[in-house]
């Protein structure tokens, strides 16, 4: 994510041009096009695994020769391995340089094309596909898919399945006991070859697909982490401002007296008169800010430890208002019971704006976020009266880069707001705060349930508001979503 110049903005909230920053690192392409995936191993990798598979095949072609006194082509075998052994020796002197130990796609490519070749080679020498090593071919195929991006792993896949063609009509004899005749039939050799062909596909198919999916998960909990981080950072200003508040108090108050010295010191009407009575003017402005930053938690800045549970959730709808949308807060408590004060923690409060802005976004005319307290539990509610979740993403809800979000209600509003809040910029005004948008990647509702889920909270989705004009008889036909987040009390609530 892009790094942006922090601001304090009221209730904690990101300030414009960080809200503009963090929208545009989230809308950068995610891992499914490709661009991220492709490091390679390491070549110190790739030469640990090389002298494994040198020693393997070393040892495999001396047993067949000595202990077994098969009558297979010792020397060209031999010449095949010691050119393998060469390679890797010049690549442990390249390995040396600070850049080899580093992953690196295009030198992983390089080098499992070369040992699909080699080992291409050494089975063609050794019976071609009746020989029961064939099997290996498959294995650097996978690697690749596993670990390059497509264009490489597809070139490899082609790589090996030519090798497989070529070792079908081609090949040297099955080494066998002397004196005996060993000869499979050309059906098993067209079946080993289709098994070869199918398992190479397969097997690389699977191997990337489940590096696919563990590198968005590994993409998305970093991000997850980076929102959650940010949030915290944010949180710890105000703590930071008091520090800063009161270390500049004594430097500002001696300004003051020296400021009042002058004045005294000065004629009436004179210049330095009018300079001594703007410092005490400017000091005096300094002391309300600094005295403003110093405000401690029992205040009621919504930045603080501890907030009423309405003011959590208009601080969470805040930011949304603006989609042409009717937004209900609504805290429902047991009679002659008041309303809880829960603490304002930065999982919470990003994880439901999230929610709210998914809401807003499918939303026709209205979103409600409604409160539920019992003896036992708070169930916070966003519920819209949009379409509703799709059956197909439904059962993916929650995993990352699931989405159906569109793109143009919530990118209206922010554009109508960025420029709403460069032309009060312009004109001297505040800075409006935006809530970042997700821009469609499918990480809102994945970053949200993780955060809230880490505060005790347990996520659940349903249907939403009655249609327009149903009667509220409990069986009028729903729309919408609602999506509810559930937590024991104590979990989220500030003791008396």
């Amino acid at each position: 994510m892009t790094s942006t110049e922090d601001h304090i903005a009221p209730h904690g909230r990101p300030s414009l041009s960080e809200a503009a920053a963090v929208d545009s690192a989230l809308s950068q392409p995610g891992p499914g096009d490709g661009a991220r995936r492709g490091r390679g191993f390491s070549l110190r990798t790739l030469i640990v695994l090389r002298w494994l598979t040198i020693l393997g095949q070393s040892a495999a072609i001396l047993t067949a020769s000595q202990g077994l006194h098969f009558p297979l082509p010792l020397w060209p075998c031999l010449i095949v391995i010691a050119v393998s052994a060469a390679v890797n020796v010049g690549a442990m002197a390249r390995v040396r340089r600070l850049e080899a130990s580093l992953p690196d796609g295009r030198t992983t490519a390089l080098h499992l094309g070369f040992d699909i070749f080699q080992l291409s080679l050494l089975l063609g020498l050794t019976g071609g596909l009746e020989n029961p090593f064939c099997l290996l071919l498959v294995a650097p195929v996978t690697i690749a898919a596993a670990a390059l991006p497509a264009r490489q792993a597809v070139a490899l896949g082609l790589l090996a399945l030519i090798a497989v063609g070529v070792l079908f009509f081609w090949s040297e004899p099955l080494p066998w006991r002397p004196g005996e005749n060993f000869h499979l039939p050309l059906l098993y050799r067209l079946g080993m070859a289709m098994a070869l062909v199918t398992g190479v596909v397969f097997t690389a198919g699977y191997a990337w697909r489940v590096a696919a999916d563990a590198e968005k998960l590994e993409l998305a909990l970093a991000t997850t982490q980076d929102v959650l981080q940010r949030e915290q950072r944010l949180a710890a200003l105000g703590g930071l401002a008091a520090a800063a508040a009161h270390e500049l108090g004594t430097p500002l108050a001696t300004i003051q007296v020296v400021a009042k010295e002058l004045q005294r010191a000065s004629a009436p009407d004179s210049d330095a008169a009018e300079d001594a009575a703007l410092i005490l003017q400017q000091a005096e402005r300094c002391r309300g800010i600094l005295a403003q930053l110093s405000r401690r938690p029992e205040g009621d800045d919504a930045l603080y430890a501890d907030v009423a549970l309405k003011a959590l959730l208009e601080e969470v709808v805040e930011p949304h208002r603006g989609f042409d949308l009717a937004f209900e807060v609504l805290v429902k408590t047991p009679p002659g019971q008041p309303a809880p004060r829960v603490r304002r923690l930065p999982e919470v409060v990003h994880g439901l704006s999230t929610l709210v802005e998914n809401a807003a976004d499918f939303a026709a005319s209205t979103v409600r976020v409604q409160a539920q307290v019992d003896a036992g539990w708070i169930e916070i509610a966003i519920l819209d009266d949009g379409p509703g979740f799709p059956s197909d993403i439904l059962p993916r809800l929650g995993e990352p880069y699931v989405t159906s979000r569109p793109h143009g209600k919530a990118r209206l509003a922010l554009a109508a707001q960025i420029a709403a809040a460069a032309s009060g910029a312009g004109r001297g005004g505040p800075e409006t705060t935006v809530a970042p948008s997700q821009g469609g990647m499918g990480l809102g509702f994945f970053i949200a349930r993780t955060l809230l889920e880490r505060t005790g909270g347990v996520v659940s989705v349903g249907q939403g508001l009655p249609r327009p004009g149903a009667a509220p008889d409990g069986r009028a036909p729903l729309r919408g979503a609602r999506v509810a987040v559930r937590w024991a009390r104590p979990a989220l609530e500030v003791a008396a």
